[in-house]
């Protein structure tokens, strides 16, 4: 099932619901990023993660320059991506 309007929303689904006057899972109905495009920058992400920390910077380096992650949310970014690596790809 896709949203009637796709796109990405600003706010939490919390959020506009709370302003609009309904239910979270209906403005996900209505307005929710296509999964292809949020698996795309999801992925991004994480490679951004795992490439900065390859270059030599420190996990909290590296969330600081991710947008002021901690540390520890920057390694699991770069775990996840590193896990999405073909087998015997360093």
């Amino acid at each position: 099932m896709s949203a009637i309007y796709p796109q990405k929303r600003k706010h939490t689904a919390a959020e506009m619901a709370a302003k609009y006057g309904v239910s979270p899972r209906t403005v996900k109905r209505i307005m929710a990023q296509p999964r292809a495009e949020y698996d795309a920058e999801r992925h991004a992400r994480q490679d951004e993660a795992l490439r900065l920390r390859e270059s030599g910077m420190k996990w909290h380096e590296v969330g600081a320059e991710l947008g002021g992650v901690s540390a520890s949310a920057a390694y699991r970014l770069a775990a996840k991506a590193k896990a999405r690596r073909p087998q015997g790809v360093a």
